[in-house]
């Protein structure tokens, strides 16, 4: 995982990152990634084509990404596996 380049999705009104929160009853929060630029894109125009042009594609380094999200607080990562239908797959930081 640490020599692979993710991508992911940040706005640009605000800077943050496009995340997932599976358990509503918690304040966990999941940042989306994508092992692609074109899968990134693909998600983005399919579940949000209305804010599509609110958000840029930046790409992370695998030894990137631990500062990350520790910066962020998030409490894991979630790797999106098919960005159509959507397919994810969660990972707990510890």
């Amino acid at each position: 995982m640490f020599s692979q380049v993710f991508y992911l999705l940040r706005s640009r009104s605000d800077g943050k990152y496009l995340t997932a929160h599976p358990n509503q009853d918690t304040d966990e929060s999941y940042l989306l990634m994508f092992r692609e630029d074109f899968e990134a894109l693909s998600y983005l125009n399919k579940y949000g084509a209305d804010v599509a042009d609110r958000f840029g594609v930046e790409s992370i380094s695998g030894s990137q990404l631990q500062s990350l999200l520790k910066r962020w607080g998030f409490n894991g990562v979630g790797i999106v596996e098919d960005p159509l239908l959507p397919r994810v797959e969660f990972l707990i930081v510890s």
